[in-house]
C-alpha cells in the first residue's frame, strides 16, 4: 500500500542518495557511489512494474528451421527463480509448457503442485494464461477453425483444461493466438467458415468461463502469417471488429504484439492506440523486429527504438496498469547467460525509455512546439464537435482562408529532431 511506484513521480538529486556522510566536524562515513551506479538502481526492475515474461520466452532453447538447440531446457521452477532475482513480477504460459500433452492426470497433479510451491517461495505470480493449439500434429490445420468437427472439439476441450490450469494459477487474462487458424489453399473453402467456427468457440469458452467463476477476460491476439501461409486475424483492425460479433464482447479485447504488426508492415503505436481508443488493451507483448522478415522476437527497443519510445510514452501517458509481458527470447547465439542478459535488457530499456518519457514531457521548448501544432480554435471546435442542423449552418457559412491554411508549418521536424535527441541524450 505504501510502496513508491513511478507514477508517483518520485525524483532524488544524484548528490542526496550520493552523499557520503560529511559534515563540518567528520569525515565521510560511505563511500562516494558513481553516476552510473545510482543510475543502474534507478532503472532496476520491481515487481510494481508489472514486468512478465512467458515461460516458454526466457525457456527458448535456441531451435530454429535450420538448426538444432543451442541451449539446455531450464525447468518452470528454475525460470521461476532466475526472474525473480532480476526483479519480473511473474510468468505467463502455454498449457504444454508447463504440463506435458500426454501427462497423466496424477503426472499433472504433481507438476503443477511443484510449480505451485515455486511460485509460493518467489513470490512470482500468473497473470496470463493460454493454449498451444499450434504444436500438436492435430491442429496441422487449425484448431478452433478446422474444417474437421472432431479437431474443432478436441480444441474447445483442450482449451478448457488449459483454462482450468491457468484459473488455477490465478490467472485473470486469458490469450488466444491462432497460430494455425489460418490457410495456405483458400481453394478449400473454409474462410469464411472459419470466422463461424472461431465465434463459435469464443461464445463456448466465454460461457464456460463464467459458468465456473473464472471471470476471465479474454484476449485476442492477431499476426499475418507464420506459421500459416495466411492467418485468419492478422491485425488489430480485424480482431477488433471481430469482437463485436461475439455474443460477451464485454469480455474480449486484444493481445497486440510489436513484432506481428511490424511483420505486416504496419505502425504498432497507431495499432495500440485504437485499442486504447476501443478499451480493449487487455494485455501487450513487447519485443522488437525488422519489417518484413519472419517472426523475429527481438529484445524489447532492441531494432526501432524511437518506436519503442513512443509505444512507452502511448502507455505511460494514458496510464496503462496491465501486465508488460516480454513475448521475446535472446539470440540463437547466446548460452544460459546471454538469455538472462536478455531478459534484464527487455526490463531496462523500458525503464529508460519511461524516464525519456517524463524528460519529453517536461521539455519546454518540445511542449511549446507541441502547443503550436495542435492549433485550438474554441468557436469552430464548438460547431464541429456534434452535429445539430444550427452548428451545421454556422460552419457552412464559416469563412476559411484556404492559403493561409495550406502556408501553415506545423513544425514536425523539429519536433522529431528533438525528440532524437531526448532519446541521444543531448537534451
Amino acid at each position: 500500500m505504501y510502496e513508491p511506484k513511478p507514477e508517483h513521480h518520485f525524483t532524488f538529486g544524484l548528490w542526496t542518495v550520493g552523499n557520503i556522510g560529511r559534515d563540518p566536524f567528520g569525515n565521510p562515513t560511505r563511500a562516494a557511489l558513481s553516476p552510473e551506479y545510482i543510475q543502474v538502481s534507478m532503472y532496476e526492475p520491481k515487481p510494481e512494474h508489472h514486468f512478465t515474461f512467458g515461460l516458454w520466452t526466457v525457456g527458448n532453447i535456441g531451435r530454429d528451421p535450420f538448426g538444432n538447440p543451442t541451449r539446455a531446457a531450464l525447468s518452470p521452477e528454475y525460470i521461476l527463480e532466475k526472474l525473480a532475482a532480476l526483479g519480473a513480477y511473474g510468468v505467463n504460459l502455454h498449457d504444454n509448457d508447463l504440463v506435458p500433452i500426454d501427462a497423466t492426470p496424477a503426472e499433472r497433479d504433481r507438476i503443477v503442485l511443484s510449480f505451485k510451491k515455486a511460485l509460493a517461495d518467489t513470490g512470482m505470480k500468473v497473470p496470463m494464461a493460454t493454449t498451444n493449439l499450434f504444436g500438436d500434429p492435430a491442429f496441422k490445420d487449425g484448431a478452433f477453425t478446422n474444417a474437421n468437427a472432431q479437431i474443432r472439439a478436441y480444441a474447445i476441450q483442450k482449451a478448457m483444461n488449459s483454462m482450468d490450469l491457468g484459473a488455477e494459477l490465478g490467472a485473470k487474462t486469458y490469450v488466444f493466438w491462432g497460430g494455425r487458424e489460418g490457410a495456405e489453399v483458400d481453394a478449400g473453402g473454409n474462410t469464411l467458415n472459419a470466422l463461424a467456427y472461431m465465434r463459435e468457440a469464443m461464445n463456448y469458452l466465454a460461457e464456460y468461463s463464467e459458468d465456473q467463476g473464472y471471470g476471465f477476460k479474454f484476449a485476442i491476439e492477431p499476426k499475418p502469417n507464420e506459421p500459416r501461409g495466411d492467418i485468419y486475424f492478422p491485425v488489430v483492425g480485424a480482431a477488433l471488429a471481430f469482437i463485436y460479433t461475439l455474443e460477451k464482447p464485454h469480455l474480449f479485447g486484444l493481445n497486440p504484439e510489436v513484432a506481428h504488426e511490424t511483420m505486416a508492415g504496419l505502425n504498432f503505436v497507431h495499432a495500440i492506440a485504437q485499442a486504447i481508443d476501443a478499451g480493449k488493451l487487455f494485455h501487450i507483448d513487447l519485443n522488437d523486429q525488422k519489417m518484413g522478415r519472419f517472426d523475429q522476437d527481438l529484445r524489447f527497443g532492441a531494432e526501432n527504438i524511437k518506436q519503442a519510445f513512443l509505444l512507452v510514452k502511448l502507455l505511460e501517458d494514458t496510464g496503462y496498469a496491465g501486465m508488460k509481458h516480454f513475448d521475446a527470447h535472446a539470440l540463437r547465439t547466446e548460452d544460459e547467460a546471454g538469455v538472462w542478459e536478455f531478459a534484464k535488457g527487455c526490463m531496462r530499456t523500458y525503464l529508460i525509455l519511461a524516464e525519456k518519457v517524463k524528460a519529453f514531457n517536461a521539455d519546454k521548448e518540445i511542449q511549446a512546439l507541441l502547443e503550436h501544432y495542435h492549433l485550438k480554435d474554441p468557436n469552430l471546435s464548438n460547431l464541429t464537435a456534434k452535429y445539430s442542423p444550427s452548428n451545421a449552418a454556422a460552419l457552412k457559412a464559416h469563412s476559411f482562408d484556404r492559403a493561409a491554411l495550406g502556408a501553415r508549418g506545423p513544425g514536425l521536424e523539429l519536433i522529431d529532431q528533438l525528440t532524437m535527441e531526448v532519446l541521444m541524450g543531448v537534451r
